[in-house]
């Protein structure tokens, strides 16, 4: 049997979709994108305001943005491919919000971010304590643009 590739991001400026459909197109697999139910205005995600709601989020561990859509079909995935950008050094809470909503148990995780400055960070081990489950939990990875050797090597390395 193939393995069946789920490519899911969240992608607040266009830049990490970009990645992740190349990803998706390079590995074959399916693509989705993580949208929150209520999308991010560029006030909400200016980190400079201590009260802006991607601050405010970020500051409160419990908070779960709602997602506009789900993945109809999760059981049909072995390796499901995360990717987000890096904010206040981790993955925004909506991955976190992604990855409480399905059972992926048995499933290979692989975490990408993109990043203006930092990489992976904590990301790994915060991230990997949202699963519930037994998974195969592969190690994060910043890829900041969509460069087809790039991700052709990583994905050697991974699937």
């Amino acid at each position: 049997m193939a393995n069946k590739i789920l490519v899911a991001v969240f992608s607040a400026s266009g830049a990490t979709k970009r990645v992740g459909q190349e990803i998706a197109r390079i590995s074959g697999g399916d693509f989705f994108e993580i949208v929150p139910a209520e999308k991010y205005t560029s006030a909400d995600l200016n980190y400079m305001n201590s009260r802006s709601r991607s601050s405010v989020e970020m500051n409160d561990p419990s908070a779960r943005p709602e997602i506009a859509d789900r993945v109809s079909n999760m059981e049909a995935y072995d390796t499901l491919i995360v990717g987000f950008p890096i904010w206040w050094g981790v993955a925004p809470r909506i991955i976190e919000t992604f990855l409480e909503s399905y059972d992926l148990s048995g499933k290979t995780i692989i975490p990408f971010c993109t990043s203006g400055g930092s990489g992976v960070g904590r990301s790994d081990t915060e991230l990997h304590r949202n699963v519930s489950g037994s998974v195969n939990w592969k190690k994060g990875v910043q890829i900041n643009r969509p460069n087809e050797s790039t991700i052709k090597n990583w994905l050697e390395n991974v699937l």
